[in-house]
């Protein structure tokens, strides 16, 4: 695939850097779905006098409950087994209702605007299904803005893991440093960087609280990208 060569500045950082595609992460950064999940799995522990610090739910933002598990936590907390499946799929209905007029994050259908005049490549690089992401983004009317998503089973691993990142770049036909990836979790910032890739973290408010030196740079929100 041909694609253009941008440089792209952060409000108040000073000179850009030169980049050829631009890789989104989607939970929390194309669409604020992680505070409809964490306040659900809030709701959950509470449910059982426990509480659930963003401190420790962020443990799985941006991966899957092998990093680190509620599941695993409430129990371990309780010292109860619970029906997980009917758990889940009350949550899920749950997150679902709250997130039913939820759209895009601010800044994002500027920058995918701007990143298009430029006919820049863009993908979405999640650990989510294809299912979660890829309905969002059709539903949202954002799926034209991507020349691929790359989702949980399109790579041996997940995140923290570089294997999506890697098989977004090989998908765009780019070399891993030819990519700025869009990021709001520290086993974001772990993956894009092990795989080689320029990273700038924009923190939600599940992650806010998280130390973010090993990014590159950290944006209050989309809209500081120019």
């Amino acid at each position: 695939m041909r694609s253009g060569l941008a440089r792209v500045a952060a409000r108040g950082h000073g000179k850009g850097m030169e980049f050829s595609a631009v890789l989104f992460d989607f939970d929390g950064v194309v669409v604020d779905t992680e505070w409809a999940i964490y306040q659900a799995w809030k709701r959950t522990f509470g449910a059982h006098g426990q509480p659930l610090p963003l401190e420790i739910y962020t443990r799985c933002i941006g991966t899957d409950f092998a990093t680190w598990s509620p599941k695993t936590h409430l129990e371990e907390l309780t010292g109860l087994a619970f029906d997980w499946h009917d758990l889940d799929a009350r949550r899920q209905e749950e997150i679902m209702a709250e997130l039913a007029h939820e759209g895009p994050m601010h800044g994002v259908v500027d920058l995918l605007e701007k990143l298009k005049s430029r006919q820049i490549p863009c993908a979405v690089v999640s650990s989510s299904s294809h299912q979660w992401v890829d309905g969002w983004l059709e539903r949202l009317g954002l799926a034209g803005y991507f020349q691929t998503t790359v989702c949980r089973g399109d790579a041996a691993r997940i995140k923290p893991a570089p294997d999506l990142y890697l098989e977004a770049a090989k998908q765009l036909s780019l070399e891993a440093s030819q990519c700025l990836v869009i990021e709001d979790s520290l086993n974001g910032v772990i993956s894009a960087k092990a795989a080689g890739m320029s990273v700038w973290v924009v923190p939600n408010r599940v992650t806010e609280c998280l130390d973010f030196s090993a990014a590159d740079r950290v944006l209050r929100s989309m809209a500081e990208v120019e």
